[in-house]
């Protein structure tokens, strides 16, 4: 009777250890009282554009009805074909720090802080001025947003169709792992020439209301791990020879108590 006690209670603190480390269903489940979202506040909150910033790597095409007038604007001969990824880079147009390029013919050009259909409209109203109707095209070439810690694919993500949620890069990253806490998700940007931090609750609906629900280029999202995992390296490291460790000792003690 007392060997069955002994037993119930090693097993009990057995199953209490491998059960302490785990989390409870509001911590792990995703956009909690999602029922109760204002529709009206989330549809505006998707109306978010893309501006031009800083660092930003554009490929710029000008084109007209006629191909010779609009060739002294492109600084690559659309016309001669076989145009490379590498090329495309090496002669995108880097965006300074003031939000200037320097365009052929037209010189310095300010389109920081603009959208890209803004930043199209401008250059074809200077470009008019010598050419009729050219038309011009703006594409990013180092649209990208990283995503590090308790993911399961942490990296650096091209986004080709330049706009992206942070629901949709954390996907790109294979989710949150079980020791990601949801509650504390930060995403790093620099607005102005300063870094901003945002701290984000993915186990609320209000991650949609966040002016980060949508990201910009080159944001960095960071998973910080919960306690669970913040303690690995000192004791849940150990977990499975320490569970191992106990049940020795329970079999070692329970045969001395029966030889006793």
């Amino acid at each position: 009777m007392r060997i069955s006690k002994f037993f119930t209670i090693g097993v009990l603190m057995v199953i209490a250890l491998l059960l302490s480390g785990c989390g409870s269903k509001k911590d792990i489940v995703y956009f909690q009282g999602l029922e109760e979202l204002d529709e009206e506040i989330y549809s505006d909150k998707t109306n978010y554009t893309t501006r031009i910033l800083p660092n930003d790597n554009l490929f710029i095409t000008v084109s007209a009805l006629n191909p010779q007038v609009a060739e002294p604007y492109n600084v690559i001969n659309m016309s001669r074909g076989n145009i490379t990824t590498t090329s495309m880079e090496w002669q995108g147009y880097l965006v300074d720090e003031n939000g200037d390029i320097n365009f052929p013919i037209l010189g310095k050009v300010h389109i920081g802080g603009l959208s890209k259909a803004e930043a199209i409209e401008l250059l074809q109203k200077r470009i008019s001025e010598d050419i009729e109707d050219p038309i011009v095209n703006i594409r990013y070439l180092n649209y990208k947003i990283s995503v590090l810690g308790e993911v399961n694919r942490p990296g650096s993500f091209p986004i080709s169709d330049e706009k992206v949620s942070i629901l949709r890069a954390i996907a790109l990253a294979g989710d949150l792992t079980i020791y990601g806490e949801r509650r504390n998700v930060w995403v790093c940007r620099v607005e102005n020439g300063k870094k901003q931090y945002y701290k984000i609750d993915l186990t609320s609906p209000e991650v949609f209301y966040s002016p980060c629900f949508y990201l910009q280029q080159n944001d960095i999202v960071y998973v910080i791990p919960n306690k669970t995992k913040a303690g690995s390296s000192t004791y849940n490291q150990n977990l499975p020879l320490l569970v191992s460790l106990i049940s020795v000792v329970i079999t070692a003690a329970a045969l001395f108590i029966r030889y006793k």
